[in-house]
């Protein structure tokens, strides 16, 4: 059998895998480990399994992962997300659909301390979704919001994906979190349209709340100084090369821990909750990345990746139209994989054929983290949306899952658009890095 219907069989596999809801770690660890031994030897399975995860664990560069975690934890023990949340609904709450725009709103700034989508679209259902329902929100406006605004955690720095993705390609990952700052602007902007565009066609899915005075709106503007002052600083030092990716997170994580402190917010017992769960986290994050090594190693093996490669790279088409024909397979393959996974496994064969394509390789790591933000929303997967799901159940809100998919909709075609307006105009994400 060559090497390269072995590496077909193992995809096959692993698919079928996935379907039986075995962890996607363990499935991408176990087909890379069996498929590299069938094509070599089991002693050189064991070798690159053992060297594999080894590398993964002591890597210097994903130590930004579990601080930047932990950053989000502590913010959420500390009541950081509610008071986001207040904010915005101060602003926005007396329009139609106001309240959905708060809670877009209050994922954009949650995802600028916390990096994690699921983390965010958890966080802001607890605080968002009970306040909706009580206004006499339908269902699939608020769950909807709650879903696609937790994927923002995913463009607006600092994001795993990100950190992922320079690990990976040897990028700058400071660069890669100062060139997501706008984009997640405009996303957000996009999302707010959304909403405004859904209320304007059915009235009844978002009803206005309550209005307040200048005065009241301007005084809750005090929920933002521990975002604004902590985002500052970590970006801030990240622009000027005060510190690295890995110092920032550490800054960040420490920022918001004294903060927590002095404001009395955060104690031993809230401490030790969110040391565990950023211990939970990191370990599924570091997990899932050691597995996907050990896959791609396999699939080096099997040169599915080059041919693959080559075969794309070799289309008698225009760039942009190459371009997308890739964000089309992302997209794709966004219904069915983890984000995570999805980008640990294509990057290494799709990075080569932009970067010999021309484009630019901080562009592309935003692209990616774009149309991977869809797919943490797409069904059959849509991590978010399981989420949303879940945290509505423990609360006993009782939304179904159509329900939530069928909210999604305005905010993909959102989506779509800020891909399409980042193609047309790189710009808005090489700016801030050229300053940098």
């Amino acid at each position: 059998m060559s090497a390269t219907m072995t590496g077909l069989i193992g995809i096959a596999v692993m698919l079928l895998l996935f379907a039986t809801r075995m962890p996607v770690a363990f499935v991408m660890g176990l087909v890379g480990f069996v498929g590299f031994s069938v094509l070599t030897s089991v002693q050189s399975g064991l070798n690159m399994l053992s060297r594999s995860m080894y590398e993964v664990f002591v890597s210097y560069d994903l130590t930004t992962i579990p601080l930047f975690v932990l950053m989000g934890q502590l913010a959420f023990n500390a009541g950081v997300s509610r008071r986001l949340f207040t904010t915005a609904y101060h602003f926005f709450g007396h329009v139609r659909g106001g309240m959905a725009m708060a809670t877009v709103s209050a994922c954009t700034a949650f995802g600028a301390i916390c990096g994690s989508s699921p983390a965010t679209a958890a966080t802001m259902a607890t605080v968002a979704i009970p306040e909706m329902k009580r206004f006499g929100y339908r269902d699939r406006l608020a769950s909807g919001a709650v879903a696609a605004g937790g994927g923002l955690g995913m463009v607006m720095p600092p994001s795993v994906v990100l950190i992922v993705y320079g690990v990976l390609t040897e990028q700058s990952i400071g660069q890669l979190f100062v060139s997501g700052v706008l984009p997640a602007f405009m996303l957000t902007g996009l999302f707010l349209c959304a909403i405004a565009v859904t209320c304007f066609r059915h009235p009844e899915f978002g009803p206005p709340a309550e209005h307040f005075p200048w005065k009241v709106r301007l005084r809750s503007l005090t929920g933002l100084i521990d975002t604004v002052l902590i985002f500052s600083v970590v970006l801030t030092g990240l622009f000027r090369g005060w510190f690295t990716p890995t110092e920032a997170a550490s800054v960040g994580a420490f920022s918001v821990l004294v903060l927590g402190v002095a404001r009395r917010q955060l104690g031993p017992k809230l401490i030790m909750k969110s040391l565990e769960e950023t211990l939970r986290t990191s370990c599924m994050v570091l997990f899932l990345v050691a597995g996907a090594v050990v896959f791609g190693k396999f699939l080096a093996v099997t040169r599915i990746p080059f041919t693959t490669a080559t075969f794309i790279g070799g289309l008698d088409m225009p760039p942009i139209v190459v371009m997308g024909l890739i964000v089309g397979i992302y997209f794709v393959a966004g219904c069915f994989m983890d984000s995570l996974a999805m980008v640990m496994l294509t990057v290494p064969v799709f990075f080569p054929v932009v970067m010999n394509l021309g484009f630019d390789p901080i562009w592309f790591g935003i692209i990616i983290v774009m149309v991977t933000e869809m797919g943490v929303i797409t069904p059959p997967v849509g991590i978010n949306v399981y989420v949303v799901y879940g945290v509505t159940t423990a609360m006993k809100q009782s939304i179904s899952l159509e329900s939530i998919f069928r909210g999604i909709y305005p905010f993909l075609v959102a989506t779509m658009v800020g891909v399409a307006l980042l193609c047309l105009f790189p710009q808005i994400v090489t700016y801030l890095p050229s300053k940098m």
